[in-house]
């Protein structure tokens, strides 16, 4: 977060640079999909699944054309709009108003990005910690240049007393 202005953030996103705009275009995966991967937005991709879940195609599921960086807009497949010359244009669709419903894993590094979090539950819950024992416990060696400061303290407290 670059300030907690509100004129400050929307400049930011207004002017941010398309490698930082590409993970601004993310969308919530679906139940099943939460629960298996254990992640619950994901960036949309070309060849993604949606469901638009707002707007006037609410309902409709289909496969993602295109991702539009510089609009922050995906493109669906089937979701036309027509202009008044009878043309037919792709309808420009906000990802926050979508669910990911199928995952396009053709890409290595994406299946890497969503195998990390891949973890039974009972073993994230609760890390075992191991108790360290006496006998685990092993002395540190002394060196002979630091001096041994344990029988250096006793000596005092004797000199002292005898000094009395």
């Amino acid at each position: 977060m670059v300030s907690i202005q509100a004129r400050k953030q929307r400049k930011a996103h207004a002017n941010a640079p398309l490698h930082e705009r590409r993970k601004a275009i993310a969308a919530h995966l679906s139940k099943e999909l939460r629960g298996k991967y254990k992640h619950r937005a994901i960036t949309v991709r070309k060849g993604d699944t949606v469901k638009v879940i707002r707007g006037s195609f609410k309902g409709h599921t289909e496969k993602v054309s295109d991702v539009d960086t510089k609009a922050y807009k995906i493109y669906i497949e089937g979701l036309t709009l027509s202009k008044s010359d009878g043309k037919k244009v792709a309808r420009p669709i906000d990802p926050s108003n979508v669910i990911v419903t199928k995952l396009d894993l053709s890409d290595k590094y994406r299946r890497e990005k969503l195998g990390e979090k891949e973890v039974p539950v009972e073993e994230s819950k609760s890390p075992k910690v191991s108790e360290s024992k006496e006998s685990d416990v092993t002395p540190r060696p002394q060196d002979s240049k630091t001096p041994d400061l344990s029988n250096n303290i006793e000596d005092s407290k004797t000199s002292k007393e005898a000094s009395k």
